[in-house]
C-alpha cells in the first residue's frame, strides 16, 4: 500500500524520535516538519528528506494540505492554539501533549474504529501510556475503586516541554486513569530523579480493589504486558502484583528502544511508540484492514 503522508509539529526530542520510528514504518512517511524557529531538529528532518520549516503550523497547512496524519509534539498551550487550524485543514491529528483537546487514546485499551474516525486524539502523557493499561487490566479483573500512580523518570529525560507541562501532566494522567483505566478515583505523582547514571522510567501502581483474587489479577496484568510488548518491547514488570487486604501493588519499568533518545528515556519512547501504533492502525483502516 502507498504510505500515508505525515507531518510533525515540534522537532524536539519527541519529534525527532517520531521521525526515526516513522522511517522504518511500512505504513508512514514523514513529508513535513515544522517549528517556530530554526533548530537542530529541523536540520535532521531536512537530512531525512522532509520539507522542514520554521514557519510553524501555518506553513504546514499552506504547503502540505494533503497530509494524512499530523503529530503535535509541542506543548499543551501550543496545541490548544493549533488544534482548530488542524481540524479545519482536515488532518487526523495525534496530540502528544497533555492538552486533551481530543479524547484520550491508550492503544491497548480503547483504540477503536470510532476513535480512528475522530479528527484529534490525545496520547494522555508518558505516565498515562505506561500505567493506564495496567489499571484497566486490574479494573477488568477486580474492579478498581482507587488508583494511585508514582511515576519516576530521569531528570535528563525531562526536557523543557515536560517541565512546562507538569500541572497538565498530573491532571491529564489522573483523568485518563479514571476515564480510560476505569478507576473510580485516582491520584498521580511524578518524580524527576537526578540519579547518575540515569534511571529507567519506573511506575509504581497501587490499586484498591473490590475483588481480591490475586491470581486472576496477575493473569490480567500479564496479558496486558504481552500486548504492550508488541510495540514497546522494553515494557516489563519489576514487581508482579501483590496484595495486602484489598490493596494491589505492582511496579513497571520502561526501557526505550534507543532510536534517537537514550534507552533510559522510556518515558518518551513509550508515548512515541504508542502514537506511531495509532498512526499505523489508521493506515490499516484506510486500506480496509482495520480490525
Amino acid at each position: 500500500m502507498e504510505k500515508l503522508k505525515v507531518g510533525i509539529i515540534g522537532p524536539g526530542n519527541i519529534g525527532i524520535d517520531l521521525m526515526m520510528k516513522i522511517k522504518r514504518s511500512p505504513y508512514l512517511e514523514t513529508r513535513c516538519v515544522v517549528n517556530i524557529k530554526e533548530s537542530e531538529g529541523l536540520d535532521i528532518a531536512r537530512n531525512m528528506g522532509a520539507d522542514a520549516s520554521a514557519g510553524g503550523v501555518d506553513y504546514m497547512i499552506a504547503n502540505h494540505p494533503d497530509l494524512d496524519i499530523v503529530f503535535d509534539a509541542t506543548s499543551a498551550s501550543a496545541h490548544v492554539n493549533a488544534a482548530p487550524k488542524l481540524k479545519q485543514a482536515g488532518y487526523f491529528t495525534i496530540d502528544l501533549t497533555p492538552a486533551a483537546v481530543g479524547p484520550y487514546c491508550v492503544p491497548t485499551v480503547n483504540l477503536t474504529e470510532e476513535m480512528l474516525n475522530m479528527d484529534n486524539v490525545n496520547m494522555v502523557t508518558c505516565a498515562g501510556q505506561a500505567t493506564v493499561p495496567v489499571v484497566a487490566a486490574i479494573n477488568k479483573a477486580a474492579d478498581v475503586v482507587y488508583a494511585e500512580v508514582v511515576s519516576s523518570i530521569s531528570s535528563k529525560s525531562a526536557g523543557p516541554g515536560t517541565r512546562a507541562n507538569i500541572d497538565e501532566f498530573t491532571v491529564t494522567t489522573r483523568q485518563a486513569l479514571e476515564q480510560v483505566g476505569g478507576a473510580d478515583n485516582a491520584k498521580v505523582i511524578i518524580v524527576l530523579n537526578p540519579a547518575e547514571p540515569p534511571i529507567f522510567m519506573r511506575n509504581t501502581i497501587y490499586t484498591k480493589v473490590k475483588n481480591t483474587d490475586i491470581e486472576v489479577i496477575r493473569s490480567a496484568v500479564e496479558d496486558c504486558i504481552k500486548e504492550l510488548n508488541t510495540f514497546v518491547p522494553g515494557y516489563k514488570i519489576l514487581l508482579e502484583p501483590i496484595i495486602q487486604d484489598d490493596i494491589v501493588t505492582t511496579m513497571i519499568q520502561v526501557e526505550g528502544l534507543g532510536d534517537y533518545l537514550p534507552v533510559y528515556s522510556g518515558n518518551l519512547d513509550i508515548i512515541t511508540s504508542a502514537a506511531v501504533n495509532i498512526a499505523e492502525k489508521k493506515a490499516q483502516q484506510l486500506a480496509g484492514g482495520a480490525k
